[in-house]
């Protein structure tokens, strides 16, 4: 069971780029539960995502020092928190959230560019080097990106506010 919730029903095992696998996988699981209950559904199960692969990493990593690259869980974590303002906005408007497709690119760039680029406090994250800080650096990022996709969408709107 770890081993499935760690890889991300073995996304994880996927080559080149494991990482980039499971932000991709994230990308159509968020759609299904953004579509099944909206953004507090997707909010819920971020909870549950977080807390289960916390709790993987922390199983699979016992006694090693860094973040196997097919640990993805965290990817898709921190992905569906770059997510969030798309579909927590797609519900606040009314509108289809692959209309929002805009955000969805931009979610899915600027995390995995924080992801990878691992600045301030996603690279002091990272440095852990404990399950929690395997989890924590995706979420810093995926926080980054979110905020970058609101100022985004906001620079993108504001001709329609003015």
């Amino acid at each position: 069971m770890t081993r499935l919730i760690a890889t991300f029903f073995y996304v994880g095992l996927l080559k080149p780029a494991p990482g980039t696998w499971g932000s991709l996988a994230a990308l159509p699981a968020l759609l299904l539960l953004h579509w099944a209950g909206g953004p507090f559904l997707v909010l819920a199960v971020l909870v549950l995502v977080i807390a289960a692969g916390t709790w993987a990493t922390t199983e699979l990593t016992r006694g090693a020092h860094e973040d196997p690259s097919w640990i993805v869980i965290d990817e898709v974590a921190g992905q569906w928190v770059a997510l969030l303002p798309v579909s927590f906005g797609a519900w606040w408007v009314g509108s289809e959230i692959t209309a929002l497709w805009p955000g969805w690119i931009a979610a899915f760039l600027l995390f995995r560019a924080f992801d990878i680029w691992k600045p301030g406090p996603v690279g002091r994250a990272d440095r852990l080097q404990t399950p929690w800080g395997v989890m924590l650096d995706d979420l810093i990022a995926g926080a980054m990106a979110g905020l970058c996709v609101i100022v985004l969408a906001a620079l993108a709107h504001l001709p329609v506010i003015l």
